[in-house]
């Protein structure tokens, strides 16, 4: 006798539900755990930008966030930890951005414009303050260790794009490692005096910030340069060698004609006699009658 075949499970039966993953809820914890684990960096960092980090507490930090202290703990150990994580977090947007150009086939000085503008945005993020000032902080060696290696590598990152846009004429001819360094400083400042009610977004000023610098990393024509003439350069761009040349050389121009030399009238008076004319002299009146006595005897 041959067998039957099972039939279908009917449409609808528990055998059609589609299969629940163990891991979905699992995958959906650790999410929640990271969204809140940020929201507590966020709120350190907005309270180390108002209070500063030594005025600071994790019990402030918790009626922020309208939660408990150990629900903080629960998060992070320390508040050293969230110091060093508010770090972290505003240095990880320019790491993103050095990735990001790096993929970009333009020159050199505009992929250092891309990550200089994503540096101003996040010194001017609420993790700006903690960028700058973190490091200044009685922090554990290994944090503090960590720090220097990420300022290290950003440093070093920006000294490289310098250096290449150097080789490709995009960049001015100049010493890497200072500009390097009056780029950084430059923007760190902006985390000592922007504040997010002021009428420029970090976006804005970080614009603006690369405009200038865009201005000094800008290749000089140096056919023009070598065109004027170098009495018209102001003294300042002019070196030392460059002011005496063109001290030394004669300015080119319409010959001057020599100027007439002047004579004084002649008066129509008497003739003054020369040192060489004297006048003559006229004769003393001889004397005829008697001489004085005295004029005898002294003969």
């Amino acid at each position: 006798m041959a067998k039957r075949r099972a039939p279908p499970p009917a449409e609808g039966s528990k055998h059609n539900a589609p299969a629940v993953s163990p891991w979905r809820a699992s995958r959906e914890r650790v999410r929640e755990r990271e969204v809140k684990r940020e929201a507590v960096i966020r709120a350190a960092a907005h309270a180390f930008n108002r209070k500063g980090y030594h005025n600071t507490s994790l019990d402030d930090i918790a009626a922020a966030l309208d939660v408990t202290k150990p629900t903080v703990y629960y998060y992070v150990t320390s508040k050293e930890q969230l110091l060093f994580e508010c770090f972290v977090a505003g240095v990880e947007q320019i790491r993103t951005a050095f990735r990001a150009v790096k993929q970009l086939n333009v020159p050199a000085r505009e992929r250092l414009n891309g990550v200089l503008r994503h540096y101003g945005e996040a010194v001017a993020s609420e993790f700006g303050w903690c960028m700058v000032r973190a490091e200044e902080q009685d922090l554990p060696l290994a944090m503090s260790s960590h720090i220097k290696a990420l300022k290290s590598e950003i440093d070093q990152g920006i000294r490289r794009l310098i250096r290449e846009g150097i080789q490709d004429r995009s960049i001015h001819p100049c010493d890497p490692k200072m500009t390097a360094f009056a780029l950084a400083g430059a923007l760190n400042w902006i985390a000592h005096w922007y504040r997010e009610n002021q009428s420029m977004t970090g976006a804005e000023i970080a614009g603006a910030f690369v405009t200038i610098f865009e201005s000094g990393l800008r290749p000089r024509n140096a056919g023009a340069a070598a065109a004027e003439p170098a009495d018209a350069r102001p003294a300042r761009q002019l070196g030392s060698r460059q002011r005496a040349a063109a001290q030394a050389t004669p300015r080119q121009g319409r010959p001057r004609s020599p100027a007439p030399r002047q004579t004084r009238p002649r008066s129509a008076g008497p003739r003054r006699a020369g040192p060489r004319q004297a006048a003559p002299r006229q004769p003393r009146p001889r004397q005829t009658g008697p001489r004085p006595a005295a004029t005898r005897a002294g003969r």
